[in-house]
């Protein structure tokens, strides 16, 4: 059967009145979250994970329910942008570049409608994308041993680095702490307790939702407390808005430019939204030129970076479905969902649970015309939400996660773990430490260990049967050029992305 029946045969799931409203429910609540301030798509999908588990929810429902909340976020994120001067989060950044002043002229509806429209156009466009080139990625991926997973998993370790990352030794040694917590439990091999101190919870290792939870949600709320939402700050006002024909044509060009770099730039291992976004908005610049009033409100100036880092989230989810390497964070927590699930993302996860990867790729063609259709008329009603104060809605939000984990295990020394790793969290954020790593980690760690052991168990303990094929060749000489682009090009991009920024004035 190929890809389009497949698709088809998801349409016909996804189109249940269960799954349109798990959907729609993800579109308005991921939409919320990105609009937040600080809060972001892969907060978002953190606290929401316990939630759901809480409730019940099939495989299906639960991810359809995910991938729509972040869907809607990468949405939500222009929101603030436009608004507030605040990006929602970091791919959002390069939106306030034109869309404040566009919205400090009387514009801010224009710039929120032909935002949502990019970002239609971008996350759309890539999801065809996904369609196309997922099931080729997996097909060719079928050829893995356990030494060719041994170099995929450190390959997905090396990713997070991210030639936008600050600081890769610090994502490393992030990652490295994260396979030590895999580690804590009985050793499923020999039997002997491994870092448990003794202490009986500790015997079947710690639960990764848990120190999900804690380093997002917790840490998110020591953070916030001690910012004193100093970022609280009002917005400009909403004007009677006036869209056209013309003005859709005008960005048209400019969303399809911005959605094709967006992809390339979220399927690339390491490269991210905010990446898809600062390309995209640089090229279009570029292309425009003297034509362009790029900096002072200009239209185009607010599609392409919303082209980009739609199409680029939607990019991300082909390495993370067919490899198993997450492309961002929001996608290393949706892996963390599929496993919690018992779905093991991959090669054989388009053979082994086909019906589900297809539904959920229908739900996201379903999700982002209801984007679309929510994004433009009701933006009245998000802009309302937006304002109320982060002190009335951070203690909600890290209640709902609170209660998520207490309804999992009803254990409360599963709460104390939790709180613990908030603490955790919040030191190694404010020593600039990325907390995604160390989930990835956790996650992964596990089935490294297996896959290494395979390889040395088949080989005779030969450590050179994780370089025996010329995929597995292929795959460390990729992890090694991801390790060392961070440090050759990253710091340059960096300076770009600052020198782009240097002139705005975030504290209007």
């Amino acid at each position: 059967m190929n890809s389009f029946s497949l698709l088809m045969d998801g349409f016909a799931n996804a189109l249940g009145w269960e799954t349109l409203l798990f959907a729609l429910l993800g579109c308005i609540l991921g939409t919320l979250i990105g609009a937040l301030p600080g809060l972001g798509p892969a907060n978002g999908v953190a606290i929401l994970i316990p939630l759901v588990f809480s409730l019940g929810l099939s495989p299906q429902e639960s991810l359809i329910l995910l991938t729509s909340v972040y869907a809607g976020a990468m949405y939500g994120g222009r929101i603030s942008s436009i608004l507030l001067n605040i990006p929602g989060d970091e791919p959002a950044l390069m939106t306030t570049l034109d869309g404040y002043p566009m919205a400090k002229q009387g514009k801010a509806a224009e710039a929120l409608t032909l935002s949502a429209i990019a970002s239609f156009i971008g996350s759309f466009l890539a999801t065809i994308g996904l369609v196309l080139l997922a099931p080729l990625l997996a097909k060719a991926a079928l050829k893995f041993g356990p030494a060719e997973y041994v170099g995929l998993y450190v390959l997905a370790f090396a990713a997070l680095g991210g030639i936008t990352s600050q600081n890769p030794i610090k994502t490393l040694i992030a990652t490295a702490l994260g396979l030590m917590i895999a580690t804590v439990g009985i050793d499923a091999n020999t039997g002997i307790p491994r870092y448990t101190f003794d202490i009986l919870e500790l015997y079947e290792g710690i639960d990764f939702i848990i120190v999900l939870v804690g380093m997002f949600a917790i840490s998110e709320l020591l953070i916030f407390i001690e910012s004193h939402d100093v970022n609280n700050k009002s917005m400009v006002k909403m004007n009677k808005m006036r869209f056209s024909w013309r003005d859709f044509t005008n960005i048209l060009p400019t969303s399809l430019r911005g959605s094709t770099l967006g992809f390339i730039a979220g399927v690339l291992p390491g490269a991210g939204a905010s990446l898809g976004s600062f390309i995209s908005y640089t090229l279009e610049k570029r292309i425009l030129g003297d034509k362009g009033r790029f900096g002072t409100g200009d239209p185009c100036g607010v599609a392409a970076p919303e082209a980009g880092n739609n199409a680029a989230a939607n990019g991300a989810l082909v390495p993370m479905l067919t490899l198993g390497i997450p492309g961002s964070g929001t996608t290393a927590v949706l892996l963390a969902m599929l496993v919690s699930l018992n779905i093991t993302p991959g090669p054989m996860l388009f053979q082994q649970n086909a019906e589900l990867v297809w539904t959920i790729i229908a739900a996201l063609f379903i999700g982002n015309i209801m984007l679309l259709i929510l994004n433009v008329p009701m933006i009245g009603f998000f802009v309302k939400i937006l304002s109320i104060p982060p002190r009335y809605l951070m203690p909600l939000v890290t209640l709902v996660a609170i209660l998520g984990i207490y309804s999992i295990s009803h254990n409360l020394v599963d709460i104390y773990l939790m709180i613990g790793f908030g603490v955790f969290g919040y030191i190694m954020r404010k020593l600039d430490v990325p907390v995604v790593p160390i989930i990835l980690g956790m996650l992964l760690g596990p089935e490294l260990e297996t896959a290494l052991r395979h390889s040395l168990v088949l080989s005779d303990g030969n450590w050179m049967v994780l370089w025996h094929s010329p995929l597995a060749i292929g795959l460390w000489v990729v992890t090694i050029a991801v390790l060392i682009l961070p440090v050759v090009v990253g710091p340059l991009l960096r300076g770009k992305m600052k020198q782009a920024t240097a002139n705005k004035d975030f504290s209007d």
